[in-house]
């Protein structure tokens, strides 16, 4: 297989590119930086050329925008799906295309509840609107024969390289600099909402069994760990991989993308059964690279 591979150089698109390029059954995966293509600067004709000549098994998108305004979250994760679409069904129909969607397609969800694929997304912040549709233009066009298309709505990925925009990676760039400067707290926003958290390791094997899988019956996929944990409790465990006796402290509310949801949790069966994929990493083992990440022992 020959794969092109956007966002090669992100937290989660240098896992895909690593899981990717280790795979027997992969023979090349080509990764063009902004410099070569610009998913959200550039039009539709330039990716159609890039495309056809790469001449792709299997496309995958691993950009995207957590944050920003309603337009540029639209721009960066509705309009690029819109992009990549029309040009792989005119350059390459019988490719696949995989992007990567988010958990927060859901909206909210009942307290207790493992939330399926098949369970209505009602989402409640602008971010999951644009996740949400993408994933049913990508839909859409499979439907209609135009794309080979496969949408993962990863959860919450935890692992070295995570951005400040997460919570964890944020919460391990404090610590280690409390710990270097010898702060005694840290202060994070409101940690009681339960999320899953998922090994980027895994979700990028999970990724990867998108772009292999043969004829796939469905055609979303959640990518997840299977376990909610309070995000207070994650915290806790970072706090113990990092050996730093602070406080954590709590003061006021969360993204604007997740405020609302204070239950997450992903039910991964459809996963398992039919891409072969389950998670292999704990959160411990995801939290221990993140501390390596910003530099800690």
């Amino acid at each position: 297989m020959r794969v092109l591979l956007f966002g090669a150089s992100g937290f989660l698109g240098g896992h895909v590119r690593r899981v990717l390029a280790a795979d027997p059954r992969v023979d090349e995966v080509d990764c063009p930086g902004r410099a070569r293509h610009d998913l959200v600067e550039g039009g539709v004709d330039a990716l159609t050329d890039l495309i056809r000549s790469v001449r792709p098994d299997a496309v995958v998108n691993c950009t995207g925008r957590l944050s920003g305004t309603g337009h540029d979250l639209t721009v960066a994760n509705t309009l690029v799906t819109a992009k990549l679409v029309e040009a792989v069904a005119t350059a390459a129909p019988g490719a696949r295309l995989v992007r990567l969607g988010s958990a927060s397609e859901y909206g909210v969800v009942p307290h207790g509840v493992a939330v399926a694929e098949t369970d209505p997304c009602e989402p409640v912040s602008e971010y999951g609107v644009t996740h949400l549709a993408a994933t049913r233009l990508l839909g859409l066009a499979t439907a209609a024969g135009r794309v080979d298309g496969v949408t993962m709505r990863v959860f919450n990925p935890v692992g070295a390289g995570m951005h400040p925009d997460n919570l964890l990676g944020r919460a391990a760039a404090l610590i280690h600099g409390a710990a270097r400067d010898g702060v005694d707290h840290v202060t994070l926003a409101s940690l009681g909402a339960y999320r899953d958290f998922v090994d980027v390791r895994d979700a990028a094997a999970a990724v990867a069994a998108a772009v292999t899988v043969v004829d796939p019956v469905d055609r979303v996929f959640n990518v997840a760990s299977g376990t909610a944990v309070t995000c207070r409790e994650a915290i806790d465990v970072l706090v113990k991989v990092s050996g730093w006796a602070g406080e954590i402290r709590e003061r006021g509310l969360g993204p604007a993308r997740s405020i609302a949801v204070d239950w997450m949790l992903g039910d991964i069966s459809r996963s398992t059964a039919v891409l072969g994929w389950q998670p292999a990493h704990t959160l411990g083992d995801a939290l221990s690279d993140v501390w390596a990440g910003v530099g800690g022992n």
